[in-house]
């Protein structure tokens, strides 16, 4: 009896394809500008501290912890509190108004969460890296779903 090849089932295609475009939509339009941040309101507290906690530490393996000025436009949703907080736990300075001194070397951050088939797509972009990643969210908080995905820029 000849084994037949797995194929993998056809949702993680979908996600797969769904995190490139995802990748792919919104990319960080140079050192001077932020692209519109965004985070559906009705994640929860818990889910959004998950969340921002397993991509703002992916995001100093990257950068490194607490090396850099980030720029982050004010939300208020509870993912872009929970984000702003979680890259101060990291000991990254974080402004919001976009205002800083000339000498001081900022990395402009941009994020955006969807809702996807009962998961949730995050994704963090700077200049230099961007990261993406299916989360399920449950009651107490959200669990990684998929591979971090992981693009350098330049």
């Amino acid at each position: 009896m000849r084994a037949l090849p797995l194929r993998p089932p056809i949702g993680r295609f979908v996600t797969a394809g769904l995190m490139l475009l995802l990748l792919s939509r919104c990319q960080a339009a140079g050192t001077d500008a932020l692209i519109a941040s965004d985070a559906p309101p009705e994640i929860s507290g818990p889910a959004a501290r998950a969340i921002a906690g397993d991509t703002v530490s992916r995001l100093a393996e990257q950068i490194g912890p607490g090396k850099a000025t980030i720029a982050l436009k004010a939300d208020a949703s509870p993912f872009g509190q929970a984000l702003e907080a979680a890259l101060k736990t990291w000991g990254y300075a974080v402004v919001t108004d976009q205002k800083t001194d000339g000498d001081q070397k900022v990395t402009n951050l941009a994020y955006v969460v969807v809702p996807f088939e009962g998961q949730v797509l995050a994704r963090l972009s700077t200049d230099t890296v961007e990261l993406g990643r299916a989360y399920t969210v449950t009651t107490g908080g959200a669990t990684p779903a998929s591979a971090l995905s992981v693009r350098k820029n330049g």
